[in-house]
C-alpha cells in the first residue's frame, strides 16, 4: 500500500511516499508544492491543490494523511494555514483516497518515541527508518507524518480515518 503523507503549509507544503508492506515500510519520494508569495490568497491555495493532486496523480497513493494545523499565536497567519490545510486535504479527497489525520503531537511520538521532539530529531530519524531518503525539512516532516499513518492505519481505518 503507498500511503502520501503532507505537511500542509501556504508556501511550503512538504509530500512523502512511502511504500507499507505489512510492518515493512520503504522510502519512494519525497518533495514539496510551493506557491508564489506574489500571487493573491485564491491563487496561492490553487497551485497547492493542483500540485498535490499532480503528486496524487503521478504516484498512485492508496491512502492519504495530513498533519493537523498547529495553532499559532498570530490569529491572521492560523487561519492562511488553515486555509491552505484545506486545499491539501481537498485533493486526496476528490481523488478518492482515504485521509487520515495526525496531531503534531503524534506524528512525532510515532517517529521519535517524545510528542515534544525537536524538527531536527523528526529528520533524522525519518533518514534513519526510510534507507536511502535525503529530504529535507518539510518533506521530511510530511514522511514523517506518513510514517505516522502507517503506525496508526489499522487503527484509523477502524473509526473511519478520524484521529
Amino acid at each position: 500500500m503507498r500511503v502520501l503523507g503532507l505537511d500542509p503549509g501556504l508556501r511550503v507544503t512538504g509530500w512523502g511516499m512511502i511504500e507499507v508492506a505489512g510492518n515493512r515500510l520503504s522510502y519512494l519520494g519525497d518533495g514539496v508544492v510551493r506557491s508564489d508569495e506574489t500571487r493573491s490568497l485564491a491563487e496561492r491555495l490553487a497551485q497547492l491543490h493542483q500540485g498535490v493532486l499532480a503528486v496524487i496523480a503521478a504516484w498512485t497513493p492508496g491512502e492519504a494523511a495530513v498533519e493537523e494545523t498547529f495553532v499559532n499565536k498570530n490569529p491572521e497567519s492560523t487561519l492562511k494555514l488553515g486555509q491552505a490545510r484545506g486545499a491539501v486535504l481537498l485533493a486526496p479527497a476528490l481523488a478518492g483516497l482515504p485521509v487520515a489525520e495526525y496531531s503534531p503531537a503524534r506524528v512525532k511520538q510515532s517517529v521519535v518515541g517524545s510528542g515534544r521532539a525537536a524538527k531536527e530529531q523528526v529528520g533524522m530519524m525519518v533518514r534513519t527508518l526510510l534507507p536511502g531518503c535525503q529530504a529535507a525539512a518539510d518533506a521530511a516532516d510530511a514522511l514523517a507524518v506518513a510514517i505516522c499513518h502507517a503506525h496508526h492505519r489499522t487503527t484509523a481505518m477502524r473509526v473511519g480515518m478520524g484521529r
